[in-house]
């Protein structure tokens, strides 16, 4: 009688991967992995949890490791220093084989029982649901900077979110295929999304005060907001048209020229004498930087033009053959 050989069982995909960024969050990590454990059993499907460790200081990459031992479902990514919360997303899409993508806090302030809600926006249709704190627990100093930068992303980019900052999200796996995450632009994510064509939905959510531990948030995180927000406008308005932006950059300075050197021969004729004044300078600096500027247009152009050869500038949501 042959003895046959056993085949090797195909892994099946998780159909759930949570993302938690952590930073010195020692004593919240055993008790938010054993809520969304709970959580996450009560839904009867398979799921992961990936942590990833952003540089922390504390004994938080021994908790994981705890949290590793006793249960298989739990995966840790581990920074060689702390690169912010954009890198450790970034990581954590990258790593995840869920078809619906998770991403929590790691300091206990968004509650876990809000998934099996953000979850069910997915299976109506939408592609990413995004938690609404509609009722915050943060201090009022957190709040009005939130408010603040708000504000501002409804003025320069229309947003429509009203909680853009909340962490607690759902995404599906495809959101991340053609997204590449810098800088500080992990809460433009829902936006950058939408201007693909994918379907934004939001969930009010509960938020909880912080318990343990002290908040990463500081003034240095607005102006770095601030630069990616207006590069993110750049983006969405000119990415595959760059000329056009630097290019009425330039006119708008050889017009300004123009003006001045009309009023200075005007003024040369008046007084019948040509002054090289500081205005009659400063209008041929305008000359000479609305040159470069039309020149770093056409160089725009050239390189966004081999970007788009190997990256597509649209989105594709099906394809019935």
């Amino acid at each position: 009688m042959l003895n046959k050989k056993m085949k090797n069982p195909i892994t099946p995909k998780k159909e759930i991967t949570i993302v938690i960024p952590i930073f010195n969050e020692e004593k919240n990590i055993k008790q938010l992995y054993q809520q969304i454990k709970r959580v996450l059993d009560e839904q009867d499907k398979t799921y992961e949890i990936i942590f990833i460790d952003d540089g922390s200081k504390d004994n938080s990459f021994r908790e994981m490791k705890t949290l590793k031992t006793t249960d298989s479902a739990v995966k840790i990514i581990k920074f060689r220093k702390n690169f912010g919360q954009t890198a450790a997303f970034d990581a954590g899409f990258k790593h995840a084989k869920g078809k619906i993508i998770i991403t929590l806090d790691g300091d206990m302030q968004n509650d876990p029982t809000d998934i099996p809600r953000l979850i069910q926006k997915l299976e109506q249709g939408y592609d990413v649901a995004v938690g609404w704190r509609h009722k915050r627990k943060d201090r009022a100093f957190k709040r009005i900077s939130s408010r603040f930068a708000h504000l501002l992303r409804k003025l320069i980019i229309k947003e429509k979110i009203h909680d853009p900052g909340c962490t607690l999200k759902a995404y599906k796996k495809e959101c991340f295929d053609n997204l590449e995450l810098y800088g500080e632009m992990h809460r433009y994510i829902p936006h950058l999304l939408s201007f693909q064509g994918f379907k934004i939905a939001e969930v009010k959510v509960q938020h909880h005060p912080r318990k343990h531990g002290r908040t990463k948030y500081n003034m240095l995180r607005l102006p770095k907001g601030f630069f990616d927000l207006l590069f993110i406008k750049f983006w969405n308005d000119y990415s595959t048209r760059p000329i056009h932006f630097f290019g009425a950059m330039a006119l708008a300075q050889y017009t300004l020229s123009m003006a001045i050197f009309i009023e200075q021969i005007i003024k040369a004729i008046i007084i019948r004498e040509l002054i090289a004044g500081p205005l009659f300078l400063a209008g041929i600096l305008l000359v000479i930087t609305g040159t470069l500027t039309l020149i770093f247009g056409f160089i725009a152009e050239i390189m966004i033009r081999m970007y788009y050869k190997q990256e597509k500038n649209y989105s594709i949501e099906k394809i019935i053959d």
